[in-house]
C-alpha cells in the first residue's frame, strides 16, 4: 500500500509538534511519554521517507540511527568515541548523491 507523502508529512508535523509537547511536559529523566513520542516521531519519519522515494523517487537527506542496544557489533574503542558526542543523536544527515 502506498501512503500519500502529503498525508505523511502531516503526520510526520504532528509527530514532532506531539515529540516536542512531550519534551517540554517531561517528568523526570525517563519520562515514558518522551520514550513514546520518541517512537511515534521515528516511525512518521519512516513513513514519511518512504512515500516520498515510492511517489516522487527522492529522499530526505536523514538516516535514522540503529538504538545502541540493538547493535552488538560496537567494540570497546567504538563505545569510547561515541561516548564524547551526544547520546540523543541518532539523525545523521547525509550527502544526495
Amino acid at each position: 500500500m502506498t501512503v500519500d507523502p502529503r498525508a505523511a508529512l502531516d503526520r510526520l508535523v504532528a509527530a514532532l509538534e506531539a515529540h516536542y509537547a512531550a519534551v517540554v511536559g517531561k517528568n523526570g529523566e525517563d519520562d515514558p511519554a518522551v520514550d513514546d513520542a520518541y517512537d511515534v516521531l521515528a516511525d512518521a519519519f519512516e513513513v514519511y521517507d518512504d512515500a516520498l522515494g515510492t511517489v516522487h523517487g527522492e529522499a530526505t537527506p536523514f538516516y535514522l540511527g540503529e538504538d545502541d542496544e540493538d547493535d552488538d557489533e560496537h567494540d570497546d574503542d567504538e563505545d569510547e568515541d561515541e561516548d564524547d558526542e551526544d547520546e540523543d543523536d541518532d539523525i545523521e544527515v547525509v550527502d544526495r548523491v
